[in-house]
């Protein structure tokens, strides 16, 4: 078996008792199991947790094909599957907290994924902490007797700020806590979650696994150790996907390498564009030495993708709004990791509910960019278009 991950993209999940002689696994349907005798019913109940058709909430050989081809991606015991990334992160910590446990959540984290903290763990009785992505070995600090999860998420969401995923692990191991990752933004082949101490790498595969902005679909890969757990937590709750969209996501990793790539290539190109533009402030691209974390990033990761941001040197919502509008090639929404290339603007003052103790040290606003697969030399023109009226806006205060 190769491993090499272009390969392994090309060949995972295909083994012949899925695929059943085709090229792809087909897409098997079922809610109900039907079994011929009653040792093949107690067969399937023993072997249930086993990739052994048994109920439609267990899965289909469909599932068995994308979880199987998950798990050999990102190195672990096994998958779990979700109807979106949201739902992943939040199963994932479910699955190991009771009420009285404390949780180190990275500041960075994804809104959705702070929300659940202040909400529902809130309500659970679980305590969250946030801490600063950069804080390396100061996370020893925070740490709790009854802290049970240190979650990280590399880049951070919308600042992209790169942590120390190792010498995080490597305290909280010390401290029988486990590490989970949203690695999403590495498409879990850019960074080798578990390889680098995390136990449970969880994606919101609607990204770039997916990579046409058409399924909502989350996993999440443990070690053998939370396996088990896991996967036996997820089904209680009553998490399951359509096998249509687990075809989808399986149809997606053989594509993934090379889509990756050009993301990568069209968003460096138009990134050094924007580095040297008079109305840009800053440029957070991991690959860009003043990105924070950037060190990480060389040593940790094997490329990057699409998504990056960069920060005006002034903050007028009215321009903002000018430039946003009259977009040709990027569209307005959220998400990202499809074909297609995206935009949105956060207004430093946003960050009061975004952070908690790493407010950014920017004063302009803020803007996403998601570089998709159209010509670079369009992108940019159309970014030039919008920079454009921005500063007809700011000439016209005058």
């Amino acid at each position: 078996m190769s491993h090499n991950k272009k390969t392994q993209l090309i060949a995972a999940g295909r083994d012949k008792k899925w695929t059943q002689g085709s090229v792809n696994p087909p897409v098997q349907r079922a809610s109900t199991i039907v079994f011929d005798t009653v040792a093949d019913k107690h067969h399937a109940t023993v072997n249930r947790a086993n990739k052994t058709l048994f109920y439609g909430r267990r899965g289909t050989t469909t599932h068995f094909a994308f979880q199987e081809a998950m798990s050999e991606l990102e190195d672990g015991a096994g998958c779990a599957l979700y109807p979106c990334g949201a739902a992943a992160i939040s199963n994932a910590i479910l699955a190991f907290v009771q009420s009285g446990d404390h949780l180190l959540m990275v500041d960075t984290c994804y809104e959705p994924t702070r929300d659940f903290c202040n909400t529902i763990l809130k309500k659970f009785g679980v305590e969250t902490t946030y801490y600063d992505p950069m804080i390396g070995e100061g996370i020893s600090a925070l740490i709790q007797p009854n802290t049970k999860i240190l979650f990280t998420e590399s880049p951070g969401s919308i600042t992209m700020e790169i942590q120390d995923i190792p010498t995080l692990a490597r305290i909280a191991h010390q401290h029988n806590i486990i590490v989970m990752m949203d690695n999403t933004w590495a498409a879990g082949i850019q960074f080798a979650a578990l390889q680098h101490g995390v136990d449970i790498s969880i994606q919101a595969a609607t990204k770039y696994i997916v990579g046409h902005s058409d399924v909502m679909l989350g996993t999440a890969v443990a070690k053998a150790e939370y396996w088990d757990q896991l996967r036996e937590n997820s089904y209680l709750m009553g998490q399951c996907i359509s096998p249509d969209d687990a075809y989808l996501g399986l149809r997606g990793l053989r594509t993934l390498a090379v889509r990756l790539q050009q993301h990568q290539q069209n968003a460096l190109a138009v990134a050094n564009w924007l580095a040297t533009h008079p109305l840009v402030d800053e440029v957070r691209h991991p690959a860009f030495a003043s990105c924070p974390g950037h060190e990480f990033f060389q040593r940790d990761f094997t490329g990057g993708n699409g998504l990056f941001s960069f920060v005006l040197k002034t903050s007028y919502p009215r321009a903002t709004t000018a430039l946003l509008d009259g977009m040709q090639h990027f569209s307005m929404g959220y998400s990202w990791g499809g074909f297609e290339s995206l935009i949105l603007a956060n207004e430093p003052k946003s960050f009061t509910q975004l952070r908690s103790v790493s407010r950014p040290n920017f004063d302009g606003t803020l803007i996403r960019l998601h570089i998709g697969l159209e010509a670079v030399e369009d992108l940019i023109a159309d970014l030039e278009q919008g920079f454009a009226r921005y500063q007809t806006v700011l000439d016209s205060r005058c």
